[in-house]
């Protein structure tokens, strides 16, 4: 079966931190390419068997954009009586979804730029108390909506038969 979305990876190579960054950049643009074109009601469809959807997933990696660059790597506060990973409330609409996710990747980016070194350590250590470097942030990040980005390739080709990166 030929591709539909396939996309080139990033051609950066400027330094750690740029190319770190462009490839969290490029997953985000897969996740958010297997959005495009699905009614309402397919980006809620579960199509696997724990309920997973297009729509969940967005949500889950807006709230991880957030946890991990806004709390940890910022200082910003957290509640996990805030979080609802990939359970989207019925009176959410999928834009207002997509929009939570580009803000929060709006906001990870310039808390990226601000930090600007690979170096840089967590504001919010982790509850062992370690204090990861953006390095890791990004790294942890990148791997998770890569995997989140695969998941969604797998849902939108059982939806349309849409496939690629």
């Amino acid at each position: 079966m030929a591709e539909t979305q396939r996309e080139p990876v990033p051609r950066v190579d400027t330094g750690e931190l740029d190319v770190a960054h462009a490839f969290l950049k490029f997953q985000r643009h897969c996740v958010l390419k297997k959005a495009e074109g699905l009614t309402e009601d397919q980006l809620r469809r579960p199509m696997v068997d724990s309920g997973t959807s297009i729509l969940g997933l967005i949500q889950h990696l807006m709230e991880a954009e957030r946890f991990w660059f806004d709390h940890h790597l910022g200082g910003a506060h957290w509640s996990e009586e805030d979080e609802l990973d990939m359970a989207v409330p019925a009176g959410m609409s999928s834009g207002e979804v997509i929009a939570d996710y580009l803000a929060a990747a709006a906001d990870s980016d310039r808390a990226i730029e601000a930090a600007g070194d690979p170096e840089a350590p967590m504001a919010i250590p982790l509850p062992d108390g370690v204090r990861h470097s953006l390095r890791w942030i990004l790294a942890h990040m990148t791997t998770e909506t890569a995997r989140h980005a695969g998941h969604a390739d797998i849902i939108r080709e059982q939806l349309d038969g849409g496939t690629g990166r």
